[in-house]
């Protein structure tokens, strides 16, 4: 496709992290963008302040005639708008140029340089960090996130258009329209078992992304998965690994053994292991990019994170508020490890809203064996995203399961108050359903009282 002939770029599901990145991009390439999202939320305030136009009713009579334009008109979907959108139907039934986002960012990458960040745990901090590695080293590259980068405050990082970073995502096995010139695999944990039934099918979808490298690229895989390609590990005998662990004012020090040399005392400030080797991978394929060593380890320096991975609203002595995007219990096991590892003597209160029906009842053992290890919990009830409720799968039916002494169902109008009666000095909130939203007022009401 060329976009060249594209004025109008109209996007169904504008809101999605993703999709918001797409439509900033357009944007800065002189195309006229608007789209439909369900509701409003911060990502769809900040296009609305870009220029960019945004309803929140499914109705072709809300669109812009200037996108009912066939011949110039590109309209760009995401997977999780039901099918039955009438919206999408009257695009398809007219002739129009209808693609799913995945679609449009293979196109996009296509003719760069092409860097991809692919996994079931740790895309979007990877990303992240690869991207602002690279920017610092002032490689000219569009770099789409699946989150909010702190250092950039946006999903979008511009500065030129030969290299594009992207996030490649298994959902809905969307990654396999990218051809990368260099691709990591950080994990192939089982997860969207909705879309793919069982986790070989899964994996499967890994092996084919694999093979999606163009010949002469390279894949990066965390060492101990089952697929060729240079490793990367903690403390390890991998290609690339990370040694003599130090923790200086809560920021890892630590040297990167890597096929050629040694890079000693870099800097990083995310706390956890699984941030550690999100920077090593990203810092791996910036190395085989050929960025400049001390240029890389002052850019890790800088890192500063992505919005809800981790992120840091109240840090007092007395107590911190800590939010994360976790919804999987390996990523829920990661939060617990950072945490243990940066407080090892406080009491740790963590806040959990399950992410759909299915993920509940596919791990629910395992959702019940990662929650059990914080000193107190509050429950939520399951965010239902784009699914239905599923009988019996309840946030009720995963408490009976969670081995702990202090659990307890909430309601979101109760949360505040059951906060004030923990004494925990760790407040935690995680999950990738709209809890984020509660955030900034658990942060109002503490910073009041810290």
């Amino acid at each position: 496709m060329n976009f060249n002939s594209i004025h109008n770029v109209y996007f169904i599901g504008i809101g999605g992290i993703g999709m918001s990145a797409l439509a900033r991009y357009f944007h800065a390439n002189n195309k006229v963008v608007a789209g439909y999202d369900k509701t409003s939320t911060e990502l769809t305030n900040s296009l609305l302040e870009h220029g960019i136009k945004i309803h929140f009713e499914d109705s072709v009579k809300l669109v812009d005639e200037k996108f009912l334009n066939s011949e110039n008109t590109l309209v760009v979907y995401t997977p999780a708008v039901p099918k039955n959108h009438s919206e999408l139907e009257y695009f398809k039934a007219n002739g129009f140029k209808v693609l799913k986002r995945s679609e449009v960012l293979g196109l996009i990458t296509e003719h760069t340089f092409c860097l991809a960040v692919a996994g079931t745990h740790g895309k979007t901090t990877t990303t992240s960090i690869l991207a602002h590695l690279l920017f610092e080293c002032n490689v000219p590259l569009t770099a789409f996130l699946g989150g909010i980068s702190e250092n950039y405050n946006s999903n979008l990082i511009l500065s030129g258009t030969e290299v594009s970073v992207v996030e490649a995502d298994e959902f809905d096995r969307s990654f396999l329209t990218l051809s990368p010139d260099l691709a990591c695999i950080t994990s192939m944990d089982a997860d969207h078992l909705d879309i793919y039934g069982d986790a070989s099918h899964l994996i499967q979808s890994f092996n084919d992304f694999s093979k999606r490298v163009k010949p002469n690229g390279k894949l990066f895989v965390k060492n101990g998965l089952p697929l060729q390609g240079i490793t990367y590990g903690i403390e390890d005998d991998s290609d690339y690994s990370v040694q003599n662990i130090k923790i200086e004012n809560g920021a890892y020090v630590f040297d990167v053994k890597t096929p050629k040399t040694v890079l000693k005392n870099l800097v990083f400030n995310l706390p956890g292991r699984h941030n550690l080797s999100n920077a090593l991978i990203a810092l791996a394929m910036a190395v085989e990019y050929g960025c400049p060593h001390q240029q890389l380890a002052k850019a890790l320096a800088l890192y500063k994170g992505v919005k809800r991975r981790f992120t840091y609203h109240i840090k007092t002595d007395d107590f911190v508020f800590i939010d994360d995007y976790a919804h999987h219990p390996e990523e829920i096991n990661a939060v617990h490890q950072a945490v243990r590892e940066m407080y090892p003597d406080k009491k740790v209160l963590a806040v959990f809203q399950p992410h759909l029906y299915s993920r509940t009842r596919d791990f629910a053992d395992d959702f019940a064996a990662s929650l059990s290890q914080f000193d107190e919990l509050l429950l939520l009830d399951i965010y239902p995203a784009r699914e239905l409720p599923i009988e019996g799968i309840t946030s009720e039916w995963l408490l009976s399961k969670i081995k702990s002494e202090n659990k307890q169902l909430v309601s979101k109008a109760e949360l505040m108050s059951k906060i004030h009666e923990s004494k925990a000095q760790i407040l935690l909130t995680i999950g990738a359903g709209d809890i984020g939203e509660e955030v900034k007022h658990i942060k109002k009401e503490f910073s009041i009282a810290s």
